[in-house]
């Protein structure tokens, strides 16, 4: 996460002396919409709207795409819950897929859990870990579905050249405390599809037919009031010149972190849809004691302790409760889901023998060249008894 500062304070301070602190107040582009054309340029996408969080941004972007009642939505089974609960928000019921090694989204297995309800996939890039995405776009093309990126945890991140959130259809963005950049809470829906950009923009804002928009065929509907204030678009505009260097730090200190992890048995690094660009590094075990123990150290984690990312731990979508029942998008569906633990033991696996290692990049080179130590000291010290024992 950048650090938040006197940039941020500037800008607050710039729009309460202002005292327009709506963001469709006055006739000036305010701080809002100078944050969304800035990020238009940055991610390619034609069209950025600011919301309220990375949850809204989701249940919006499915909602301008149309998903609804009947529809089945694909969601990997390790992602932040919000990423399964957004299509239940709008009728649709989520079919969660299995992972692989690169922690994102398996394609092999999104083949497998299509049916003739399915209407879209929604491809999460964990820990700014990007998805297969030719593969993912292939087989939605193939299949006629549509792709909703949740590139919460990648703002800013590239897949081969691309921007994530702006490869698919349309993309979600969250600037919460823990994202790339923050606003406190906060999210973006990205598309270049200007009729999805338009609903997104009626949903998002019930009073968006006074706003002066320019006038389109599309007919108005109901919507949420998920709009944010000019204090949330203050504070992105002033962070949104802190995330290149952010990434650019990551990438640099990538190979000095992954070099701590050559040649150690029974321990590799993580497989990675675009390695050149890579600004994220996961270890995966062969014994998921090993990565228990491993992941004790300081700078890493096991992911399987990261209990709100593991499907085992969404309560909310394994009991398919709604508020009211028949509010409950599960007795709309045109078959009965099941989330059964023993279908997604890979992930599982996955998660118990994979650990995220942080990069550092709030820390000085001299201080992650001693942590490269620390970490190849556990490393090494997990692995060498097996290693010995097989020699």
């Amino acid at each position: 996460m950048p650090r938040v500062g006197f940039s941020e304070f500037f800008a607050l301070g710039r729009t309460v002396a202002n005292g327009q602190l709506l963001r469709y107040a006055g006739n000036a582009p305010g701080y809002t919409r100078r944050f969304e054309d800035g990020l238009s340029r940055l991610t390619g996408a034609e069209h950025v709207l600011t919301v309220n969080s990375g949850t809204n941004a989701l249940v919006t972007a499915l909602a301008a795409a149309g998903v609804g009642p009947g529809d089945e939505v694909l969601v990997p089974a390790y992602t932040w819950v919000a990423t399964a609960l957004a299509p239940l928000a709008v009728g649709a019921v989520p079919v969660l897929v299995n992972i692989d090694e690169s922690l994102t989204i398996d394609p092999a297995d999104i083949e497998r859990k299509i049916t003739p309800y399915t209407k879209a996939i929604i491809p999460v890039h964990m820990l700014n870990l990007v998805c297969d995405m030719d593969a993912i776009m292939d087989i939605a093309r193939r299949h006629n579905l549509l792709v909703i990126e949740d590139a919460c945890q990648g703002v800013g991140v590239t897949y081969k050249g691309r921007r994530v959130g702006a490869i698919g259809d349309l993309g979600a963005f969250s600037f919460n405390h823990f994202k790339n950049i923050t606003s406190g809470e906060g999210g973006a829906v990205l598309t270049s599809d200007e009729r999805y950009f338009v609903r997104a923009r009626m949903y998002h804002d019930p009073g968006s037919f006074m706003r002066g928009h320019e006038r389109t065929n599309e007919p108005l509907f109901s919507g949420m009031n998920f709009r944010v204030s000019e204090l949330t678009g203050a504070v992105l505009h002033a962070q949104l010149g802190k995330l290149e260097p952010l990434l650019n730090r990551l990438r640099a200190r990538h190979p000095m972190v992954a070099e701590t992890f050559a040649n150690l048995p029974h321990c590799r690094l993580s497989p990675h849809n675009d390695p050149e660009n890579a600004v994220s590094l996961s270890v995966i075990f062969d014994d998921p004691e090993e990565a228990k123990a491993f992941g004790q150290t300081r700078g890493a984690e096991r992911l399987l302790e990261t209990e709100r990312h593991v499907f085992t731990n969404w309560e909310a979508v394994l009991t398919k409760r709604s508020f009211h029942p028949k509010m409950n998008p599960h007795n709309w569906a045109n078959r009965e889901i099941t989330y059964e633990t023993k279908d997604y033991q890979r992930t599982l696996d996955i998660l118990a023998r994979t650990c995220r290692v942080s990069l550092g990049a709030q820390y000085p080179l001299p201080v992650m060249k001693l942590q490269q130590r620390v970490l190849r000291q556990a490393a090494h010290r997990r692995t060498a008894p097996q290693a010995v024992a097989n020699a």
